[in-house]
């Protein structure tokens, strides 16, 4: 029996990749990681106390002189690129458990007006751009625009006023949706249906890089309740992912906080929840639970540390992780059993910006009854990670729509 945890803590980058500035030529300076690190020494006059991730080896893979350089445990450690366009979690996370997401774009919908209408009104609906700006109102009711809240060009979304039609059914929200998701080029097309404080069109403001949408947070949806969301990704086999290929096997499969929103899954056992306490005492939970297993918890909250721009609340919480990992270090010590530490993309908190920044991720792998510590190559995308976790369980990556088994490339000093 082995079990086999992923546990992704979401926003946490190790340093920018060579094409980070091609949005933003400051983010080639990003490093979510050691960034944290400074301010948190500068602010709290100590360093961060992170024992465990030092141990997994965070330090063989990002320098730092509050990390330490060699670790006595049995780990194989390295990093990753992302692999998929932009920084996305939704994108990083279908990525990591094993999807080809290289036909996917960054894209404006202003630079697709023409399909994304000649489909809509394919589909029956009425369509007209907004004041000649490039986003569309659909049956006078739905607006088609850049999602603002993510970087350019990463998802659209349909946003609706549930007073005006409902999320579900024909000619609803979510119809529109699936009939924008069957032409973009985006890794993700979002339904979006709430109450907002007046009509739409008043939230319509500019975004970055000739972006143009709803501002969300200020239309109510997030205040006024009833809030109903779908993601529809870009097209995906779940069927060639980790966890269908786990459960397929007959390997109970756990999803933890964001990560239970956003895989699929059918057999999987969900467990929802934004606070890393909650995902913490759910992952445990998950592996004291007798058999095999496949578990993957996505830490939600370092992300939106980064999206508010706070280092300090974001340091805290690697500390909070960090106890909790020391709890799976305690009951994953049999042979076979796997840790794999990692992220989906980066979230400096002090670049200056609320969006993610695209840089390289740590892998860090804990292998009881390994006998040295070795450093992994770079992995050319995070389907790597999932084909190695498909290998601990016993599985045959080749089922996996995409990625390369990790093996080590040299024993660390």
């Amino acid at each position: 029996m082995a079990k086999t945890v992923i546990v992704v803590v979401d926003g946490f980058g190790i340093g920018a990749m060579p094409d980070a500035g091609t949005l933003r030529p400051g983010d080639l300076t990003a490093d979510t990681c050691g960034h944290v690190l400074d301010h948190c020494r500068e602010a709290f006059g100590r360093p961060l106390r992170l024992p465990v991730l030092s141990s997994l080896g965070l330090g063989l893979v990002h320098p730092h002189p509050d990390l330490a350089r060699r670790t006595h445990l049995p780990v194989a450690a390295g990093r990753a690129a992302l692999g998929y366009p932009g920084a996305d979690t939704f994108a990083g996370h279908q990525t990591m458990m094993g999807a080809d997401f290289s036909r996917v774009t960054v894209a404006r919908l202003g630079d697709h007006l023409d399909e994304v209408t000649t489909a809509l009104e394919a589909a029956g609906h009425r369509v007209a751009p907004l004041d000649g700006r490039p986003l569309l109102v659909v049956d006078d009711a739905v607006l088609v625009h850049d999602n603002l809240e993510a970087d350019p060009g990463i998802n659209w979304n349909a946003s609706g006023r549930l007073e005006d039609l409902p999320f579900d059914g024909p000619g609803g929200i979510l119809a529109i949706a699936r009939t924008v998701r069957a032409v973009a080029p985006v890794a993700r097309v979002i339904a979006v249906g709430g109450h907002a404080d007046g009509p739409l069109t008043q939230f319509v403001r500019l975004g970055d890089a000739g972006t143009v949408g709803l501002d969300t947070p200020a239309s109510g949806f997030y205040r006024n309740g009833g809030l109903a969301v779908q993601h529809l990704g870009a097209g995906i086999d779940h069927t060639r992912q980790l966890p269908d290929l786990a459960a397929r096997a007959g390997i109970p499969v756990t999803l933890v906080g964001k990560a239970a929103d956003i895989l699929a899954c059918d057999a999987a056992e969900r467990h929802p929840a934004v606070q890393t306490a909650d995902v913490i005492a759910h992952t445990l939970e998950a592996v004291r639970a007798p058999g095999d297993a496949l578990v993957v918890a996505n830490v939600q909250e370092t992300d939106l540390a980064g999206h508010q721009q706070d280092a300090e609340r974001y340091g805290r919480l690697l500390e909070q992780v960090d106890a909790g990992l020391a709890a799976l270090l305690a009951l994953l010590d049999a042979p076979g059993d796997r840790l794999i530490v990692t992220a989906d993309h980066g979230n400096d908190p002090t670049i200056g910006h609320a969006y993610h920044t695209r840089e390289y991720v740590p892998v860090l792998i804990h292998r009881p009854g390994a006998d040295r510590v070795e450093l992994l190559p770079d992995a050319g995308s995070l389907a790597d990670v999932g084909a190695t976790a498909a290998v601990s369980l016993a599985l045959d990556p080749a089922g996996l729509a995409n990625g390369t088994t990790l093996r080590p490339g040299r024993h660390a000093a």
